[in-house]
């Protein structure tokens, strides 16, 4: 027999080849972990650096620039009848709020001389300044012919001048020298403030920025996401429940679910033309309306509902099944009082995320004319109505300034709903996951 040599694997591992190579294998290792813990903190730094420049911006939606005026309901300068006595004053449309607006600030501006100065003065006041002082009295009729102080909400160009650094009439502002010296006037007396916009959280959208807000958006998107959770969530499951326990293994059952997976993964502008042509051109349902967002969402979320709730279904162990059968339950009896419960809080996170993703999608909201300019709160669900990302959408297409602001309060928002849907799926599948 012929004699084989034996090799000392001490002496191997002390070699320098294999010492050399070590280095080498180590030397990759850490350049492999300080690349993924630069990439890590470059993510950080640049989700950082947009969450602070949003913040930044969006804290300032949440105020606006108002103007103390001594506001007099001078039912001559209104064009309204004074009622008699035990009746109610009749504010028609024809009532010229603007009057008293210009009235108030010429008696406080008394050298302003000349339409071109006046025009000047009143630019000083929001467009829909007089339309907010409407409000006032139809709320509270007997204030006509009363005087008082109100807080009337200054212009766009004027928020933006005293949130300038400078503080002056140059290149960034679009006041004239005599706007700013009324300005400077004003806030002498303590007569300009930044005071709380509730308007931004309650009313529609408008075309003068201090006076939009996005209540009509949310409540869009509120009744939308009722729609797509009323229709995807009972279908998702009840697929989810058939094609994972009742389904024949086959050829069609293959290419369904197959299907499924594929449709997941397709760009929710389909699904948009989808609910275009199905919804709005074949069914002739209304457009702009959020049942039929919620329905196009719904089409949208339903192949994600489907996906986690039968990855939920099959974590649940066989014998739970088996021992249900042996106990004399029907199939049916096994999902409905067995199987469902169990798989429950991942079909809730799966549903949760969908909804998630189906709230900050735009492009199928566009698609079914969910882009109208809505200045309504909606009521009901075939109202036209519009939804926080398509209102973001807008905001960001507009020239006036003001509205960098309300773009970036509105993703505040949208953010924040975001974060509590995920929070929500997670907080649930951790407290009733079951582990086996």
């Amino acid at each position: 027999m012929r004699n084989c040599a034996m090799v000392d694997p001490k002496s191997h591992w002390q070699s320098q080849r294999f010492k050399s190579r070590l280095r080498r294998r180590n030397r990759f290792e850490r350049q492999f972990r300080y690349l993924g813990i630069a990439a890590i903190a470059l993510a950080g730094l640049s989700l950082s650096v947009l969450l602070v420049s949003v913040l930044a911006n969006g804290l300032g939606a949440t105020y606006r620039t108002e103007i103390a005026l001594d506001i007099e309901f001078d039912p001559e300068i209104l064009g309204i009848e004074v009622p008699g006595a035990g009746e109610t004053a009749e504010i028609t449309a024809s009532a010229d709020f603007r009057a008293v607006l210009r009235t108030s600030l010429m008696q406080r501006f008394p050298d302003a001389e000349g339409r071109s100065e006046v025009r000047e003065l009143v630019a000083l006041l929001s467009r829909g300044a007089a339309a907010e002082l409407a409000d006032r009295l139809v709320e509270d009729p007997a204030l006509l012919g009363q005087r008082i102080e109100a807080w009337i909400p200054a212009s766009d160009d004027v928020n933006f001048w005293l949130k300038s650094e400078a503080g002056d009439s140059g290149s960034n502002s679009r006041l004239s020298e005599r706007q700013v010296a009324w300005i400077e006037a004003l806030a002498a007396d303590d007569r300009v403030a930044r005071r709380f916009n509730g308007r931004f959280f309650s009313s529609g959208d408008s075309r003068e920025p201090e006076l939009a807000g996005i209540g009509g958006a949310l409540i869009g998107s509120a009744l939308t996401l009722l729609v797509t959770l009323a229709v995807s969530f009972p279908l998702g499951v009840a697929a989810a429940v058939y094609l994972e326990e009742f389904a024949p293994d086959n050829r069609w059952t293959r290419q369904l679910e197959i299907n499924i997976n594929n449709l997941a993964a397709v760009p929710s502008i389909v699904f948009g033309l989808l609910g275009l042509a199905v919804f709005l051109g074949l069914f002739g349902m209304p457009r702009s309306a959020p049942v039929v967002g919620g329905l196009t969402l719904a089409l949208m979320t339903l192949p994600v509902i489907i996906i986690a709730s039968r990855a939920s279904i099959a974590a649940v162990p066989f014998w739970i099944r088996e021992s249900a059968r042996g106990l004399g339950a029907s199939p049916v009896q096994v999902v409905a009082h067995q199987v469902l419960p169990i798989a429950m809080p991942g079909i809730v996170t799966g549903t949760l995320l969908g909804l998630a993703r189906a709230m900050g999608e735009t492009a199928p909201l566009l698609m079914i004319g969910m882009v109208a300019f809505i200045v309504d709160v909606p009521t009901n669900f075939t109202d036209a109505a519009s939804a926080l990302p398509v209102q973001i959408f807008l905001w960001a297409d507009s020239p006036e300034r003001g509205f960098v602001e309300k773009v970036s309060g509105a993703i505040l928002v949208l953010l924040a709903l975001l974060g509590i849907l995920n929070g929500a799926a997670i907080l649930l599948r951790q407290k009733f996951e079951q582990h086996w």
